[in-house]
């Protein structure tokens, strides 16, 4: 038998160090070619490792939320022959024994073997949690179908991965307290004293370093303007019913993103890049439309490439691809990166008002608030429309608020006009 070193990879763009986000492994688990062992994350994405060899892994080279150098040593794998460790130089540095994230499935194991033998231990149980019914607990695909599997509600099983992360095994031990335990954490008259410190790593940690970033350099400043989209959804209905079949369903969005497109041509010192090092601001002719998209892991901005070239369905289908990817943890670094101009919407959730954070280095950032009727007046006569506010945010370093004004009035006028959409 011999060891495999795999070292931290060479991902890429300069980057000499990254942050180790989750273990997909622990020690002792029996891997696979191609599994996928970690996941770290770059300044843009969040990237899988997998393992080149079939093995047992035998050490684990770094904690959740540690940054480690590119070429440092990430896991040693036990393997058949003489492994790879004459590549390794002596003086490495020690390799660190991590707690599991979240283990995968592993192979059928080797034929039977003392150390084979030993049942895994299982986690005392722990007391249950009651999260709102809106909090959407952190948790993989394969624990949220174990857990409806189990008809066990998420947000009462407390998680004890990186990020208060649910796994496998906290389900199990959730399982073990009955229902008596799980009932009493609804009860909203219970005195809790429960205490709970997540750390702030991964894609969360890269969130609050953007948004930190983005409010200290940028002088930012919103503009709120109210819309009426009445005739826009009547248009969208309409071309749902007679092409939703065959062309896809169409939301808001590819019609905010396609007035955006017609209005730059206007304003287009509003898609634009600003780098404050080299105090040079970047005007594109492309419009790299990023669409801000949560995700389990965060806040991810997946890029609309070349929107100014995209049909309306053309555009919905990118935005529908590109949030699966995003959910899904699915989206390259490519396409997270890139965007010229941000749309953020929190659909029917989007309240009546919000200050939208610029995703630097960019300018701008349009903000879409959720639709609701009201009375309006209307050539003296009280009617109901559809209204909803745009939210926007610019840098007012490269943006005065007159144009920022005009820009959203721009897009207003396209908007209550739809067919101008259309019109070159």
């Amino acid at each position: 038998m011999g060891t495999h070193v795999i070292k931290m990879p060479d991902i890429g763009e300069g980057i000499a160090e990254v942050e180790l986000s989750q273990w997909h492994v622990k020690v002792g688990d029996l891997v696979v070619e191609d599994q996928v062992l970690a996941d770290v994350m770059t300044d843009k994405a969040m990237v899988d490792i997998p393992s080149p060899v079939h093995g047992k892994v035998i050490s684990l080279g770094g904690e959740p939320g540690e940054v480690m150098a590119v070429g440092s040593i990430l896991i040693s794998i036990e393997v058949e022959g003489a492994g790879n460790t004459k590549d390794v130089p002596a003086a490495a540095e020690p390799v660190k024994t991590a707690p599991v994230a979240e283990a995968k499935p592993a192979p059928a194991p080797a034929p039977a073997s003392v150390e084979n033998k030993s049942a895994p231990a299982v986690k005392a149980p722990q007391a249950p949690v009651a999260r709102e019914a809106s909090e959407r607990p952190l948790a993989s695909p394969a624990v949220r179908k174990h857990a409806l599997d189990a008809g066990i509600q998420l947000r009462l099983v407390q998680g004890t991965g990186p990020a208060g992360r649910i796994l496998h095994e906290d389900l199990e031990a959730y399982l073990q307290q009955g229902p008596a335990a799980g009932a009493s954490a609804v009860n909203p008259y219970t005195e809790r004293n429960d205490e709970h410190q997540i750390p702030v790593i991964g894609m969360r940690r890269k969130i609050a370093q953007r948004m930190q970033d983005a409010t200290r350099r940028a002088a930012h400043f919103s503009y709120v303007e109210e819309i009426d989209v009445t005739a826009l959804d009547e248009l969208r209905v309409h071309l749902n019913e007679k092409h939703g079949a065959t062309r896809g369903k169409l939301t808001l969005l590819p019609f905010i993103v396609r007035a955006m497109v017609v209005a730059l041509r206007e304003f287009p010192q509003i898609n634009a890049r600003y780098d404050d090092e080299a105090q040079v601001i970047t005007r594109l002719g492309a419009v790299h439309v990023g669409v801000a998209t949560q995700s389990d892991v965060g806040l991810m901005v997946p890029v609309v490439r070349h929107a100014e070239a995209r049909s309306l369905w053309g555009t919905a289908e990118e935005i529908a691809r590109l949030a699966n990817a995003a959910r899904t943890g699915k989206a390259s670094r490519d396409e997270l990166s890139g965007s010229t101009i941000t749309l953020t919407s929190l659909g029917a959730l989007g309240g009546i008002v919000s200050t939208p954070v610029l995703n630097l280095p960019e300018v701008a950032i349009v903000g879409v608030n959720r639709i609701v009727e009201r009375p309006m007046v209307i050539k003296g006569q009280i009617v109901v429309r559809k209204m909803m506010n745009l939210s926007s945010s610019f840098d007012h370093r490269v943006v005065d608020g007159m144009d920022a004004a005009q820009f959203i009035q721009a897009i207003r006028g396209l908007l209550e006009q739809p067919a101008s959409l259309f019109l070159e």
